[in-house]
């Protein structure tokens, strides 16, 4: 059952005494449909700037946090977000000649929208603050949100509920290590201990992704794709990470219904402790605690019976990223306005409590000490400050995820073999046009 929470609303107390009586930041909200939301309200000295959020479920305390600005420097700034895709809501947006002061999108996106749009950032402080920021041809033009990483999340309390004992994720350490785990879990009563999320950025974006990312250099491998010379069922990472998802298959707890199964049944079982393991990330954080959150929910490693350099890593790195539109419609003084706030949400106090309490979201930046507020973000930065994730892959053609999000449901569902998966996805990378960068 869905249960309401009074953290955030000690959050906006705490705001409220620290910036003498203003709003603070609040809980999480969404806007409905396709259709863009703003926040309210009248600039103060007559600077306006927008801001274009495509983290969803920070929209509100977005707004929240663009009031506590205005209210200290008199900058006012509208803060919408959009269902539609990234890149094609903003070209619409510059198409119409109306682009937004500050866009926050993919990585992927600062190399093509950022590397035409963006105002130059070279100099900033918060720049020297961090190692996510992403300079393209000797331009700063990405200021990094957050660290998120992906891995197997997994609930202890609902590990030692069916064992009566602690969970310690560093005895899993192979694929077979993970599989007797999940029949020691089916033996002493929980009858499915996985599940997995059905969408195709999960699928994809996420999972599939990582065939990708685990080897010594993914860009030659992306080119080889690209090229046609890659055989992925000779492929040992390729093999060792789909034999970890047939594991995840065989105990899912909606197997019967495997890509019909909501998202929020999905989380509802984690965060109630209905199953031990799914695969995911920290940006579930607040989806887990929609309901009744019985944990706390880690993340560790996926497990594969091939141990490389990449094994007891998570991963992860830089997401969601700010550029500052430098185009010919925002004024010089709107750039430096957007500009100004970038710095201070990265150095300010209420900056950092926004990012690490308010949202639960792992800084980027390495004087940002506030504690993370999330579980699963509180295990991220620990693999983050011991060295041990794993960089993203940033350059997919932007369908990759939507196409091959089909082809990963197919053989979730046991639609396709894996033979037939293989050669989906290499017969995608040999169609498409590579990704400048």
């Amino acid at each position: 059952m869905k249960k309401s929470t009074t953290k955030k609303l000690l959050v906006a107390l705490l705001a409220f005494v620290m910036v003498f009586a203003m709003t603070a930041c609040g809980g999480g909200g969404s806007s409905e449909g396709g259709e863009e939301a703003a926040a309210s309200g009248g600039s103060g000295d007559g600077t306006s700037i927008t801001l274009f959020n495509s983290k969803n479920e920070i929209q509100e305390d977005f707004e929240n946090l663009a009031k506590v600005y205005e209210e200290q420097t008199g900058v006012h700034i509208e803060v919408y977000y959009s269902q539609d895709t990234v890149s094609a809501h903003l070209a619409t947006k510059y198409a119409s000649k109306a682009p937004y002061t500050l866009n926050m999108v993919d990585a992927k996106d600062i190399y093509s929208l950022g590397k035409q749009y963006g105002a130059d950032m070279t100099g900033a402080a918060w720049a020297e603050d961090t190692d996510y920021g992403i300079s393209v041809d000797g331009k700063v033009l990405g200021f990094p949100t957050c660290i998120e990483a992906r891995g197997i999340l997994y609930n202890s309390a609902a590990i030692k509920n069916a064992l009566g004992e602690d969970f310690d994720p560093a005895s899993i350490k192979t694929l077979d290590d993970f599989k007797a785990m999940c029949d020691k879990l089916v033996a002493a009563g929980m009858e499915a201990p996985t599940a997995i999320l059905k969408p195709d950025w999960s699928l994809a974006a996420h999972y599939l992704q990582q065939v990708y990312e685990e080897r010594e250099d993914p860009e030659a491998f992306i080119q080889d794709l690209y090229a046609g010379k890659a055989d992925l069922m000779k492929d040992e990472k390729f093999n060792a990470l789909m034999d970890t998802f047939d594991v995840l298959k065989e105990y899912n707890m909606f197997k019967a219904g495997a890509i019909s199964a909501e998202d929020e049944l999905v989380h509802q079982a984690m965060s109630e402790g209905q199953d031990a393991f799914q695969f995911g990330g920290c940006w579930e954080w607040n989806d887990l605690l929609t309901y009744d959150y019985n944990g706390p929910v880690g993340i560790m490693p996926v497990p594969q019976n091939v141990q490389d350099d990449y094994t007891g890593k998570l991963v992860g790195g830089g997401s969601k990223y700010f550029y500052v539109d430098g185009s010919e419609y925002t004024s010089e003084a709107d750039q430096e306005a957007a500009k100004a706030f970038l710095e201070w949400l990265a150095s300010s106090d209420e900056g950092k409590t926004f990012v690490s309490d308010t949202c639960g979201m792992v800084s980027p930046f390495k004087s940002n000490t506030v504690p993370c507020t999330n579980d699963i973000g509180k295990v991220v930065k620990e693999y983050v400050d011991a060295g041990n994730l794993v960089p993203n892959y940033d350059y997919d053609p932007d369908d990759h995820y939507s196409k091959l999000g089909i082809e990963m449901q197919k053989y979730l569902g046991d639609q396709c073999t894996r033979e037939e998966l293989a050669a989906a996805i290499q017969n995608y990378w040999a169609s498409t046009t590579p990704v400048e960068h």
